[in-house]
């Protein structure tokens, strides 16, 4: 089954629709790249998917291990090289309350989310600089 449709709308813009909800997303080009920077870059999609990812999977093992996940937030951060243009660096800053987590159920909040589909996904040449905060 398809997942997306993507239209180019011209300016370096692109309509993705999500096939079975039909939300739909823009991507924009950034400043640095001929674009306006109006919309997440589809490079700024990757870094954010990889937080939405770890997230997701760290909601399912709190869920399936009885762990209390509440105020669970990120900051993505992404690093660009070129020759040739890419993403060379994700940092995810993950915060959440947890000053009361034990030390078991932190390492297996943090195992989840190192080891998420996307994470697991990308080229092992792109560094991925995680930080977890329990607050």
């Amino acid at each position: 089954m398809d997942t997306a449709r993507v239209i180019y709308l011209g300016g370096l813009r692109n309509e993705a629709e999500h096939l079975r909800s039909g939300e739909v997303i823009i991507t924009d080009a950034p400043p640095d790249n001929k674009g306006r920077g109006e919309a997440f870059s589809p490079t700024d999609l990757l870094s954010t998917s990889l937080a939405c990812c770890m997230m997701t999977l760290m909601g399912i093992a709190a869920q399936e291990k009885n762990i209390p996940l509440t105020g669970l937030n990120a900051r993505v951060v992404k690093h660009m090289a070129s020759g040739p243009r890419r993403v060379s660096k994700i940092e995810v800053h993950l915060e959440m309350d947890g000053a009361a987590l034990s030390e078991k159920q932190r390492s297996i909040l943090e195992h989840t989310a190192r080891t998420c589909p996307v994470a697991l996904s990308l080229r092992e040449d792109l560094q991925q600089d995680l930080t977890f905060t329990y607050r």
